[in-house]
């Protein structure tokens, strides 16, 4: 199976611009992808994420969302830290729809149900696909995060621990080895 495409930053900033300038729910739609891309979710994780999961009980943004083991693909529990990127998106997207706060799921449907993965998973297809961006996935988000960490020196391990796999030889084949990565290599002798 082909994997999913990695992003450049040029490509999510072209993403981002798109959304902002077309979308009717861009905040909404911006936290969606960036939440993928800094912090590593799966799709299925972002369709799950509760409010509580995100706001604590001042309003401010956790530092560590904390999934319960029916939120995770594994059923295990885990904890994910929120980069500050992405917390950028998350309190924009929270000033831009003050109800969000009373809800039960943070990306609810019309309908007051939480997000169906499946839609969610079409949504982000569809957005890399109107900027052109070829082979993206709703997986493109979670792969770029690791290979970036890679990229930047992060231990295999560290990646695994960080996007919740169980072994490092899973998070190895997340990342695209490019030349940045060989480069880093290189320069460490």
């Amino acid at each position: 199976m082909k994997q999913a495409k990695v992003l450049t930053d040029t490509d999510l900033k072209k993403v981002v611009a798109y959304i902002e300038a077309f979308d009717r729910h861009a905040e909404r739609n911006k936290a969606i992808i960036l939440l993928t891309h800094y912090c590593g979710l799966r799709v299925s994780e972002v369709a799950s994420l509760l409010v509580s999961d995100v706001i604590n009980d001042k309003g401010d943004i956790n530092d560590v969302i904390l999934l319960s083991s029916n939120q995770t693909k594994g059923n295990k529990s885990r904890r994910v830290f929120v980069s500050k990127k992405a917390k950028i998106a998350l309190k924009r997207y929270l000033q831009s729809d003050l109800s969000v706060i009373q809800r039960h799921y943070l990306f609810q449907s019309q309908k007051g149900t939480r997000h169906n993965t499946n839609a969610l998973t079409t949504l982000i297809r569809r957005m890399y696909e109107r900027v052109g961006i070829v082979g993206a996935t709703s997986h493109s988000g979670r792969r770029t995060f690791i290979t970036k960490l890679a990229t930047s020196g992060v231990s295999v391990r560290v990646i695994a621990e960080a996007v919740g796999h169980s072994t490092i030889a899973t998070t190895q084949r997340y990342i695209d080895v490019n030349d940045d990565l060989i480069s880093n290599a290189v320069e460490t002798l």
